[in-house]
């Protein structure tokens, strides 16, 4: 299976079963994320150089408009897409084997968590997987330490707060707060 097919394959929704050929190929290209983001996050790095390591991490050429602080941390890193003039702040984790695509002009604030991953319910079937996109849209800004969870579609123009946690999609334009995320009055 080539990559390409895996990542189609763990952004479709279908189960990843503990202990299965799939799920050791999850674990090998895990280990090349770790080898990335080690180097990301061991030194300092000018912008350029940044840049240049998140194309290797995603297997994307990343905008020269792209900005980040490291450290930054993700467990695949070839199912994340970033848009232009987008900002990831210090601390970030993108669990990325069901896709996160970031719009355009966003602003990730400290300690976001984006997930992609939930464990099967089940306690005899907890190591299965079931993976879910995250698709961020355009001009999105994102507070510190809020966590998203899979599946979430986030709209244009949105603000979450810091520290809420998002457990379902989020229209345009909307300002949300809290655990759950809820809309609040602007």
């Amino acid at each position: 299976m080539t990559e390409k097919e895996f990542l189609d394959y763990t952004s479709s929704g279908r189960v990843i079963v503990a202990g299965s050929e799939l799920h050791e190929m999850m674990y090998v290209m895990s280990q090349n994320a770790l080898r990335v983001t080690s180097e990301i996050n061991a030194a300092y790095h000018t912008p350029d150089e940044l840049r240049d390591l998140m194309s290797k991490l995603t297997g994307k050429c990343i905008d020269s408009s792209f900005g980040m602080f490291p450290p930054f941390y993700t467990d695949c890193g070839r199912n994340i897409t970033i848009g232009m003039r987008t900002f990831i702040n210090m601390g970030c984790t993108f669990q990325d084997w069901g896709g996160i695509t970031v719009g355009d002009d966003c602003l990730i604030g400290h300690n976001c968590t984006i997930c992609t991953v939930n464990h099967d319910r089940n306690p005899d079937r907890r190591g299965d997987m079931k993976c879910s996109p995250v698709v961020i849209g355009n001009k999105v800004w994102i507070g510190a330490n809020v966590t998203i969870l899979p599946g979430v579609t986030i709209g244009d123009g949105v603000i979450i707060g810091a520290g809420a946690v998002v457990t379902r999609d989020i229209a345009p334009g909307v300002t949300v707060a809290g655990v759950p995320a809820k809309e609040i009055a602007q």
